[in-house]
Formats: structure tokens, sequence, C-alpha cells
């Protein structure tokens, strides 16, 4: 099966399919992002970590195109997508969710993410199937003819997902998507999240879960005052006396 923008799950896994180069960013006299630079392969599910403040957002703002890079470049299947508009960066296979939900509320649960398709598809028909194909992907189960207004969050959450997958996406960016969630939820939407590989689609997310980064995540990158401190495998990772020193607080065996 493949992702509704035609990416498929033979690619190699070992191929850089993001690169970022030194980026920095700043906000007046603030570096909000300071000479980052790390790759995503293709295939990964790669956690975005470390305490609040630390620039994780905000990367993914430059990723996406929405936040200009002060120097540094970004690049996707070796293609430079750092001074792009985000519109230009989405067609380009870079998609993203947010902290806070953006649906149209007023709007069905079919409408919503038939708008991002339409931005990808050459027909009605087309964006109609990609729309059907992405709520299968985020396993949103409900009616898609529902105003999304009338969703519980898990759901809103998923439709979400669903609309940025609709753009047909090589590299899905899912900003802190499980906060608020019961933990049935959260174990629900985690199964969704690891089959997207499956459908091509690579993941980078954020998250302050600890047992959804162990489980879910190939590898971490940590980020603390706009620097990176340590990459690598989650048990490595989360076993470091600074990681834990900046982000957890405590050894990862005290609790999650």
């Amino acid at each position: 099966m493949t992702a509704p923008g035609g990416a498929t799950a033979a690619r190699d896994v070992a191929a850089p399919l993001l690169r970022v180069d030194e980026a920095t960013v700043t906000f007046g006299g603030v570096t909000a992002v300071n000479k980052v630079s790390l790759q995503v392969r293709a295939g990964e599910i790669v956690g975005l970590v470390g305490p609040n403040g630390a620039g994780k957002s905000t990367l993914f703002g430059a990723v996406a195109g929405a936040v200009p890079l002060r120097s540094g470049r970004v690049e996707l299947d070796g293609q430079v997508v750092s001074g792009r508009k985000p519109h230009a960066v989405s067609r380009l296979g870079i998609s993203r969710t947010f902290q806070k939900v953006r649906l149209f509320g007023s709007m069905t649960v079919e409408e919503n993410v038939l708008v991002a398709a339409r931005s990808r598809a050459g027909s009605v028909g087309a964006a109609r199937a990609a729309t059907s194909q992405a709520l299968e992907m985020s396993r949103f189960s409900g009616n898609h003819r529902t105003p999304v207004a009338d969703l519980a969050l898990a759901d809103r959450k998923r439709v979400e997902i669903a609309r940025a997958l609709a753009a047909g996406p090589k590299l899905l960016l899912l900003d802190e998507m499980l906060n608020g969630l019961t933990g049935e939820e959260t174990e629900e939407l985690v199964a969704s999240i690891k089959r997207l590989p499956e459908h091509g689609v690579t993941v980078m997310l954020v998250e302050h879960v600890l047992p959804v980064v162990r489980s879910l995540c190939d590898r971490l990158v940590v980020l603390h005052h706009g620097q990176l401190i340590a990459e690598g495998a989650p048990a490595v990772v989360l076993a470091r006396d600074d990681v834990i020193d900046a982000w957890l607080g405590r050894r990862p065996e005290e609790g999650s």
C-alpha cells in the first residue's frame, strides 16, 4: 500500500531523507535554534525531545518552511527546502501537525481532509480517494460527514493527522499529538503512528511522554537551549547523564 502522494515503503531505509545542516534560528537577539545538524533516514520514526523551550517546535517550523533560518540549510531527498514558503515545502513532501489542533470546525471530517488532498490531487476523484486513504491510515473510524466541532479530542487529532497525510508527504512532522489523551487513546494513536512507515511515510515527532518515546521511536534527538546535546537509540540516549539533567531530572526507571 502506498501513501496518498505515491511514496512507497520500498525506499532504502539507510538513505538520508531529511538533512538539516547547521540550522540557526533567531528571534531578535535570542537564538532559539543554534547550529543544529541532524539526519532522518527514510522509514524511521525519530523523536525530537527535550525540556520546554528547547527549540523543538521552532526547529519543526524551520523544517516546514514556516520559520526562516538565519543560517544553515534544510534538504529533503537532496532538494533544498529552506528559504521556500510553507506551501512549496509541502508540495516537496513535508507535512506537519500542530500542538493545538487546527481544523475548520464548521466543516465535516471529509471536507477538512479534502482541502489538503485537493492541493496535490489532479482531480476531484483522486482527491476523494486520497482523503479516504488518509483517514484509513490515521485509523479514524467515525462518520466522515460529522462536523469536526462535534468530535472528541482524540478523533480531532486523527483528522489532523489525516489532513497532513492527504497532502502526500514523504516526511510527517507530529508536534505533541498525544497531549491531552487518555492512556487508551494514547495507545491507539501510537499504534496508528507506528504503521505509517509501512505506507512510505517517515515520521519525526515532538513528544514528552517517556513510555511513548521509548516504544515508538527508532532514534531520539535531544535539544537543550536550542542546541543538539544527544542523539541515538532511546535506551542509550535516556541513560545519559546530560539528558537526564536537562530533560528528565531523574533516572528513567524512577517513573515515566
